[in-house]
């Protein structure tokens, strides 16, 4: 299909149309790429906000000096990170303000959960880890997409701001496995 084609049916073969599974779109709903890169931005600036918030009880929860030293190295970067995308928002004329990111919602939530279910030790070292693991995996999903967006809009500027966040939250992950791999998964094992 060319992209200036509107699909009309469903084109997977052998695949039924079921107009129960069709989503009305909200009265709000972005019509162009322009508008979804600015809704996508808003969802990230507010993630990013919120794991501000969350960094240093992570920190406060882990026992590793490795773990928790990255996690502090960590904190100082997002707020960096908070910055470039207020930078990002004035490229683009537009105000700097979240919207709530029911993913980073959830995954803060899920790591509140694996504190509550380890005990203070490796093991719950272990399970900030995969916490912070996924919360990185969201965030290089969506970097990488906003740099896609930025792109195609020509807007080159702003996407030079968010690949340097990309490969920041890349090399946190590569931060994390290593901490994982080195010391915490080896201890929490015995």
């Amino acid at each position: 299909m060319k992209n200036s084609e509107k699909p009309t049916e469903n084109k997977i073969a052998g695949a039924k149309s079921n107009k129960d599974n069709f989503v009305a779109p909200a009265s709000d709903a972005a019509t162009d790429l322009r508008a979804f890169f600015i809704d996508s931005l808003k969802d990230i600036y507010w993630a990013e906000n919120a794991l501000v918030g969350a960094l240093p009880k992570m920190a406060e929860n882990a026992t590793d000096p490795g773990l928790s030293g990255a996690i502090l190295e960590h904190l100082a970067i997002t707020k960096n990170q908070v910055a470039r995308l207020e930078k990002v928002f004035d490229l683009l004329g537009e105000k700097a303000e979240g919207k709530k990111c029911e993913a980073m919602a959830g995954l803060l939530k899920e790591g509140d959960s694996i504190l509550e279910e380890t005990s203070p030790g490796a093991v719950r070292d272990a399970g900030i880890i995969a916490a912070s693991q996924k919360i990185e995996h969201y965030e290089i999903a969506t970097y990488g997409t906003l740099c896609a967006f930025a792109k195609s809009l020509g807007e080159n500027d702003a996407a030079k701001l968010l690949t340097q966040t990309l490969a920041e939250e890349k090399e946190a992950d590569c931060i994390l496995n290593d901490v994982a791999l080195n010391s915490v998964n080896t201890v929490a094992a015995e």
